[in-house]
């Protein structure tokens, strides 16, 4: 079964969606926006989306934090039956690229009149999804959507959090109207796909169209605090010091060092860094007194992320006896690594044989919705390939053809998880829709 997508109608979705927020640039190469939840640009983005989904027939609502559901009830669908998801976010982080998440939403769209253009009826309904928030660059709060969807993060906390400017989120919504009443309960679907830009360079080293995705990774945040003394840089000899940033810099590299023998001799894709030091005082002629140093930690197995994190707690003791520094170190949040559903899995890689694209298996380094969502349900995460692996960022770039060859393994894998027989349809890459686009695959 292979299905009609409309590369053109796709393209001009995405290109539509970057206008809201759209920053301009000199370069040509670069292509970012910036779509802040609540803000002027994020209900532009919603607006459009509400009316994209309703001109092709599904049913719009919106749930006390945002989350935009499009639902698709076709004539023969079996009204009892769990419904199939798909769907991703429309936010961005500040001057972000115009692919990362927009490609999801539309993508699950494009899947949907898919299968209405070759005239594709399952016998279960089919769901749309934008999920609030799931950048966490305005409320502090990453997957915020989906956690609430799932029931992780209650309506009101979610509602309380608050902007740099001190704004809730429930005030931010209510002014740009979408603090709906709905309510999204993802454990009542049936499955849930998710198409991504890779944000690597798997896909496109191996040469491949589509990346189904095995495990998405474990992440676990540190927070690791040296106190030495403050001191005259210039009248402190440099064997009386407790230098808390030269103490921290021990520390970096010894992270650095572990995560690679984690590499070297157990798990190839753990990672280890230490993204932030806060120095205090902080002047150039102080020897610092203390320094709070950041951990994330990630892999697709716990056992290698554990290993790493115990090797900093050991580097942290070790450090004290050395320098003569106190240190104390947290783990304020942490997530295990979270398989995708074999059975999706199967699915989308039955539609890539189909569509006569290469598809191949691998894991996710960065945090998704889906991982969210497979926590009361089956899910899968796609990716499509990205140009040198560049994302969060005005460069991040996906060819329009990779975003609709991944976007037609999406929608045969959408559509057999819905129940349409795998010989309803059977048109072979390249060949036009019904529709009669010239830009069909």
């Amino acid at each position: 079964m292979e299905l009609p997508v409309d590369a053109d109608r796709l393209r001009a979705d995405i290109e539509a969606n970057a206008a809201f927020g759209a920053i301009e640039f000199d370069d040509p190469a670069k292509r970012g926006r910036t779509n802040r939840t609540g803000s002027e640009a994020n209900r532009r983005a919603r607006d459009r989306l509400t009316e994209r989904l309703e001109a092709a027939g599904l049913s719009v609502r919106v749930d006390a934090v945002g989350n935009v559901v499009g639902e698709w009830v076709p004539a023969e669908a079996d009204l009892d039956a769990a419904p199939v998801a798909c769907g991703s976010h429309l936010d961005s982080v500040p001057e972000g690229g115009i692919f990362d998440g927009p490609l999801g939403v539309y993508a699950a769209l494009e899947s949907v009149r898919a299968m209405q253009d070759a005239g594709v009826e399952p016998v279960r309904p089919v769901v749309v999804v934008c999920f609030t928030e799931e950048e966490g660059a305005t409320y502090g709060t990453g997957l915020l959507g989906s956690s609430v969807a799932i029931g992780e993060t209650s309506v009101e906390e979610a509602l309380a959090f608050e902007n740099d400017d001190g704004e809730t989120l429930g005030a931010a919504l209510d002014e740009i109207g979408y603090r709906g009443d709905a309510t999204v309960d993802p454990s009542g679907w049936e499955g849930f796909y998710e198409l991504h830009i890779e944000q690597d360079t798997t896909l496109e080293d191996a040469g491949a169209d589509v990346g189904v995705v095995t495990t998405i990774t474990g992440i676990t945040h540190g927070e690791a605090t040296i106190v030495g003394e403050a001191n005259h840089a210039g009248a402190t000899a440099m064997d009386e010091r407790a230098d808390a940033l030269a103490a921290a810099s021990q520390f970096v590299l010894d992270v650095e060092a572990a995560a690679a023998s984690v590499v070297e001799s157990d798990s190839p894709t753990a990672v280890g860094t230490v993204g932030s030091l806060e120095v205090a005082p902080g002047a150039s002629n102080v020897v610092p007194g203390r320094v709070e140093a950041s951990l994330d930690v990630r892999d697709v197995t716990a056992e290698s992320m554990e290993t790493i994190v115990a090797a900093a707690r050991d580097a942290l003791d070790r450090i004290e006896r050395d320098r003569g520094v106190d240190t104390t170190f947290v783990q304020p949040a942490s997530v295990d690594p979270v398989p995708m559903s074999e059975r999706l899995r199967t699915t989308a890689h039955e539609a890539a044989t189909d569509a006569d694209v290469t598809a191949i298996d691998l894991h996710s380094g960065a945090a998704h919705d889906a991982m969210r969502v497979a926590r009361v349900t089956d899910a899968s995460l796609l990716f499509a390939p990205s140009r040198d692996g560049i994302s969060h960022n005005p460069r991040e770039w996906t060819d329009w053809d990779d975003c609709a060859v991944a976007t037609q393994v999406l929608a045969g894998g959408l559509a057999r998880a819905a129940g349409v027989d795998a010989g309803e349809c059977g048109h072979r890459r390249g060949e036009t829709s019904s529709q009669g686009s010239n830009s069909t695959v």
